[in-house]
């Protein structure tokens, strides 16, 4: 026993030291920043997008993977997609190095360990969102499947798949809330380069910023509330993802106004991501 937990924290600690030489290295922080550009972009076209649907017609209420669809048909599209694709895997790549080497040195107690994680699954999301645009790219991406109904699905098989997916649903909720709360207290400020910035552009990306958190923050809460609703029924048909929070506050009374507001905040929230790409402290902290 004792022998298998030194191999464990042997190879622990070599995929640390992997981690750190990859966040010290410059093709890494370039690929980062090509990340956070591409993200900003892709979150920018959803909101122009739910936007134009909330004017009337010509726009529509889609999520990360429509928006990639969208960028594919457009002048050079594959072209444009390539290199979304690239940086989006770059934000991966940066995502889970800060998992495990630590650079914002969040430390390895339960609240470290936590952001480290929710880290590493922000690197999951965006590798698969990156292979889905590379098959957008060869042409070989499938239908217009919901990730989260066939997630939610699979779960429900499972044993308590009632309780997982109502946990889910808290947890993506209680994550909204705290999207509220980054955008209140302006914490974001902390990693962006503000020395280089003049006083004028500070105050634009602070206002980006919690804007944008903001509109992600009622989305979360949205998608999870949707969540409970396939738990409380056992329904995975329930569960809803980007696009389908977008349109089910369409839906409400006042619906255009929403969407148009929360449509707002995407854009900002697309425009503080490429801002970022240009002004966030990345490598060892």
């Amino acid at each position: 026993m004792k022998g298998r937990n030194s191999s464990t924290g042997s190879a622990r600690n070599q995929a640390e030291r992997v981690a750190q030489q990859a966040a010290a290295n410059p093709w890494v922080e370039r690929l980062a920043r090509l990340g956070f550009a591409a993200k900003g972009i892709v979150y920018t076209l959803v909101g122009l997008l739910a936007a134009q649907a909330a004017l009337g017609p010509g726009g529509k209420k889609t999520d990360t993977q429509g928006a990639l669809q969208t960028i594919v048909t457009q002048p050079f599209g594959q072209v444009l997609l390539s290199l979304v694709a690239i940086g989006l895997l770059g934000y991966a790549l940066w995502r889970l190095v800060e998992a495990v080497a630590d650079p914002e040195q969040k430390g390895n107690d339960a609240k470290g360990l936590l952001q480290r994680c929710s880290y590493a699954g922000n690197g999951l999301i965006y590798a698969s969102l990156a292979l889905t645009a590379v098959q957008i790219v060869l042409g070989s991406a499938g239908g217009n499947s919901n990730a989260s109904q066939d997630w939610t699905a699979r779960l429900l098989t499972q044993p308590f798949g009632q309780w997982l997916v109502g946990t889910l649903g808290a947890l993506v909720i209680g994550l909204g809330f705290y999207q509220f709360y980054e955008a209140y207290k302006a914490k974001f400020r902390k990693k962006l380069k503000l020395n280089e910035m003049s006083d004028a552009e500070q105050t634009w990306t602070t206002y980006l910023g919690r804007v944008g958190l903001t509109a992600r923050g009622i989305v979360f809460v949205v998608i999870g509330f949707f969540f409970i609703q396939a738990a409380r029924q056992s329904n995975p048909n329930q569960a809803k993802g980007l696009g389908g929070a977008l349109e089910a506050l369409a839906q409400q009374p006042y619906g255009a106004w929403i969407l148009g507001v929360v449509a707002i905040g995407l854009i900002a929230y697309g425009i503080y991501y490429i801002v970022q790409a240009r002004y966030r402290h990345i490598g060892t902290a």
